[in-house]
């Protein structure tokens, strides 16, 4: 591997900047969405609702504050303008969903752009390495099979590396994209039951 990395010259210094960088991004987002995050939305909201019905508005405040999920930070900004109305719990969900959802999608631009960059640095390090090669062959003033086979394998090193490093982050890519659109639907179907519940029980009644 030392060997590859040398041989593919200064295109594998920005490779692994690339997987240094995408690693890094990969594992906070897997701590932050799937192991802190974790939380079963219809589960909470039923004890949110519950809570509220044996001890107000503010125990409930309470319960979404000692919880770290963005469909407790949601259904918090709806108990909070609980008072106020439906249209006032809805325009505060709205607002707080703003802020959830640019937490939720936290670095996954800059995992998406490595997936697309990569092959593309990977692509640039063979071409050079195919400039190379053959002003190896110039050099020679003949195309001799030992020169034009060391240059070639140099060259499709960095492909190979660009691939390897954007392939496997692609499918993290995925899987946690496709977290992040399962907690946004959480966050929608949750901010409307609570709402739902509120404007039947609570609406305009002193928290």
């Amino acid at each position: 591997m030392l060997n590859e990395f040398k041989a593919g010259g200064f295109v594998m210094y920005l490779l692994l900047l690339c997987a240094v960088i995408g690693i890094a991004l990969v594992i906070e987002r897997i701590i932050t969405i799937f192991v802190k995050m974790r939380l079963n939305a219809k589960t909470f909201v039923a004890n949110l609702i519950k809570t509220i019905e044996g001890n107000g508005i503010d125990a409930g405040i309470k319960l979404c504050n000692n919880t770290t999920s963005p469909v407790a930070n949601i259904c918090k900004a709806a108990l909070e303008k609980s008072s106020g109305g439906r249209a006032m719990m809805e325009d505060a969900v709205i607002r707080t969903s703003t802020t959830e959802l640019a937490f939720l999608d936290r670095g996954m631009g800059l995992i998406g752009g490595i997936v697309t960059v990569a092959p593309f640095l990977g692509f640039l390090g063979t071409v050079q390495g195919m400039i190379s090669a053959f002003k190896a062959v110039a050099a020679v003033g003949e195309v001799e099979p030992t020169v034009v086979a060391s240059g070639i394998s140099e060259a499709l090193i960095t492909t190979k590396w660009g691939l390897i490093i954007a392939a496997p982050l692609s499918i993290v890519f995925i899987l946690i994209q496709g977290r992040v659109n399962s907690y946004t639907r959480d966050m929608e179907t949750s901010a409307a039951s609570l709402i739902d519940y509120l404007s039947e029980k609570f609406v305009c009644t002193p928290k």
